[in-house]
């Protein structure tokens, strides 16, 4: 009699059910051959290059800022709406950067972090510091999936109706980054305990609840006291804007970084399984809970820039510059095939992946 697991959704495939049972053997013991053939077939690769860096985010910054003024000044809703479509995705892959940031080494790529700042974190109101120090938390092996770590929720397991809540709250980022920025920091610097609260619950990209950051020490300490300052200022500026121009240009902005915030909330929900319910788990298991969206399909560039289409493969290579996993991507497909543990981390498209894991979140659990 064939016996289908209660904790499986109905209609999940025979693949998906082969996908599950392979994150269950690998729980407690990692894929070793799969993880010598990561070392051993991506040698020669893992060098940031800055003639692929600096250019691509520099043209991406630059028609979103022109995108953003186009929206501004138009006086056509057409064309507002189809810039303002552009300026949210060149300014996503523009923010995506501040992942390669907390990855590649400080000496790699000269300037670059100081120029992502300058351009993007600090105008956009989200500089590194927010995300250096936490997202290396979310790749300890002893901490991935668990309380302790900053980005995971075990969201294929809670409430159908946690999903659109996770999403649609990211429409609300920009204003609350504003306030903070604008108004916290400097409450802060006046007022000890609420400088030491938005620290601890309001300076981390992350999405779980009870995480508290500790503060910050060493070159980080110095990095978030000019990031922070900087943004601050900025935001300040923007608020007293609108005495002389209005708020419809803020406003308008607020509306195009919201949207791209969106997209960034849409990628987290299908980056991975999030099927983990605070067990520590082995390396292939972290992998098999993450998520590769890899060629042939196109869109996948565009809702998952800067490498981010193969976040399970950066699971297993954290350091690998982006523009090296495809090329990292190809060898290990190539060479390890069909029905390989590497190949269960593989994913069609993002509809696939939002459909499942709103199935999962539909099955009665005890």
């Amino acid at each position: 009699m064939n016996m289908q697991s209660p904790t499986l959704p109905a209609g999940e495939t025979a693949p998906d059910r082969a996908k599950r049972a392979t994150r269950a053997d690998f729980q407690k013991q990692d894929d070793k051959a799969m993880l010598r053939a990561v070392r051993d077939l991506t040698q020669g690769l893992g060098e940031a290059r800055p003639g692929v860096y600096w250019p691509d985010m520099l043209v991406s910054t630059a028609i979103g800022y022109a995108a953003i003024a186009t929206a501004i000044l138009t006086g056509s809703v057409w064309i507002a709406l189809i810039a303002g479509l552009a300026g949210s995705l060149a300014l996503y892959r523009s923010l995506m950067f501040i992942h390669e940031l907390t990855h590649i080494h400080r000496d790699a790529l000269p300037g670059f972090r100081t120029g992502w700042n300058l351009l993007v974190g600090i105008p956009l109101l989200t500089p590194s510091f927010m995300y250096e120090g936490v997202h290396t938390i979310h790749h300890k092996r002893t901490q991935y999936g668990t309380a302790e770590d900053p980005e995971y929720l075990p969201l294929a397991l809670m409430k159908p109706w946690s999903l659109p809540l996770f999403v649609i709250v990211a429409l609300l980022a920009p204003v609350a980054l504003l306030v903070r920025f604008a108004v916290l920091v400097p409450l802060g610097a006046l007022i000890p305990a609420v400088r030491s609260l938005t620290w601890q619950r309001f300076s981390s990209l992350s999405i779980n609840p009870d995480f508290r950051r500790k503060a910050p020490s060493g070159d980080l300490a110095r990095r978030v006291l000019w990031q922070e300052t900087g943004a601050s200022i900025w935001a300040i500026t923007l608020l007293v804007s609108t005495y002389w121009l209005g708020w419809r240009p803020l406003l308008i902005a607020l509306a195009i970084v919201s949207f791209t915030a969106l997209l960034n909330q849409l990628r987290t929900l299908v980056a991975h399984l999030w099927e983990n319910e605070g067990e520590p788990m082995t390396v292939t298991a972290q992998f098999l809970d993450s998520v590769n969206v890899p060629p042939p399909g196109v869109a996948a560039e565009i809702w998952a820039p800067v490498g981010l289409r193969y976040h399970a493969l950066h699971h297993l290579m954290p350091s690998m510059p982006y523009h090296d996993l495809p090329e990292a991507h190809r060898r290990l497909a190539k060479e390890l095939g069909s029905g390989s543990t590497y190949e269960g981390a593989n994913h069609s498209g993002v509809m696939t992946l939002v459909w499942r894991i709103a199935k999962s979140t539909m099955v009665t659990r005890s």
